[in-house]
């Protein structure tokens, strides 16, 4: 292919992970967060419950040393999505910047919090200072989300990797 039709394409490498990115929407949007997991029905609530779900990808991305480039691909599509729900609330271009920038700290922060407690086995503090935003919730509502979580996070390390970039199962 020659520069001249590679700089034209249209063809972006991202593109192949967009039916995964929506399916992590579609899997943090579940009203079932909410209703029996006391997670909030706010922005803030929902993209908690997105970048929970989101984290757990990445860090089966990030396990296969060939998929880096498509775990900061899936990354860029986030931000992509983000940047664009804040300029349908109305938001302009300084504003964005300024919250995209806040939005990719918290998913680096979160990154970390959740790598950390999937490794130990301990979810329960890192979902109540990022998911509840240090609000407690009822064990109830901890544990649902708690188990529910885990129970992806286990399914999806049993996925190949490179199967499940292609978002075109069930998980």
């Amino acid at each position: 292919m020659s520069l001249f039709s590679k700089f034209f394409s249209q063809n972006d490498p991202k593109d192949k992970l967009i039916p995964l990115y929506q399916q992590i929407v579609e899997h943090g949007r579940q009203p079932s967060w909410y209703l029996q997991g006391g997670v909030k029905d706010t922005q803030d609530g929902r993209f908690d419950m997105i970048v929970a779900i989101l984290v757990i990808i990445l860090l089966r991305l990030e396990s296969e040393q060939d998929l880096t480039q498509d775990t900061v691909y899936l990354t860029e599509i986030f931000v992509d999505d983000m940047d664009g729900q804040l300029r349908e609330l109305g938001m302009g271009d300084v504003v964005v910047g300024k919250h995209i920038g806040n939005m990719v700290g918290a998913l680096g922060g979160r990154l970390k919090a959740y790598r950390e407690a999937y490794i130990t086995g301990d979810l329960d503090d890192a979902l109540t200072r990022n998911l509840y935003r240090n609000e407690a919730p009822t064990d109830i509502e901890l544990q649902f989300v708690r188990d529910n979580l885990v129970q992806i996070y286990n399914l999806v390390q049993k996925i190949d990797a490179r199967k499940l970039i292609t978002g075109h199962m069930a998980w």
